[in-house]
């Protein structure tokens, strides 16, 4: 199965040098999602970093999602947020958003947390981590909702590398961190797109 790319922004991103960085990622490969991560940043900070995005990746067919927040995501018009795996915020998002906007949950760590939340109306359901390293059983999650569930998985792998990728069949490949490190990050995604296109 083909995975669709979904991005993680880098904890580094700012509003003045990142769009240029984001734009030529997208030219390189087609990018279905971008989640736009709160990491430290201030309230200002973040909407600021939101808005300097939406113009790049939306004319992309990149979907801009907000983490936690549905309220600014519905104010600055990005596509949908992605929230934690709590099921009062998840059905919070789903009353303020659906069905013009995405919801979207992880990280999902086990399989009660998945069914859980993936019973509501959710887009898809995020499993690995959002930063940090993947855990062992994140993949065998993913493997294990995708072909169980009709709602779409998302594998997140930080440390994934374009050749050494399996997807276990989840509709979504998250990356980040190897991609924002790598000296290329254009070649890193074309080279991932080429290896799902194999």
């Amino acid at each position: 199965m083909v995975a669709q790319i979904y991005l993680l922004t880098p904890p580094t991103a700012e509003p003045t040098k990142f769009p240029a960085l984001l734009k030529t990622i997208l030219s390189a490969a087609p990018v279905s999602a971008l989640l736009v991560c709160m990491d430290d940043r201030s309230p200002a900070d973040y909407a600021a970093l939101i808005r300097a995005i939406l113009p790049i990746a939306q004319p992309a067919a990149c979907a801009v999602l907000v983490e936690n927040d549905f309220s600014l995501a519905a104010a600055l018009g990005a596509d949908g947020v992605h929230v934690d795996p709590d099921i009062k915020l998840v059905k919070s998002a789903i009353a303020a958003l659906k069905p013009a906007m995405i919801v979207g949950v992880g990280p999902c760590t086990s399989r009660h947390e998945a069914m859980s939340v993936g019973e509501l109306d959710v887009d898809y359901l995020l499993f690995g981590p959002l930063r940090s390293s993947a855990r062992s059983n994140d993949s065998d999650l993913a493997q294990w909702w995708a072909q169980t569930f009709e709602v779409p998985a998302v594998l997140s792998d930080p440390d994934a590398e374009p050749d050494q990728v399996d997807v276990i069949g989840a509709e979504f490949m998250c990356l980040s961190q190897s991609l924002w490190q790598h000296k290329d990050p254009s070649a890193y995604i074309a080279a991932f797109a080429k290896e799902q296109d194999a």
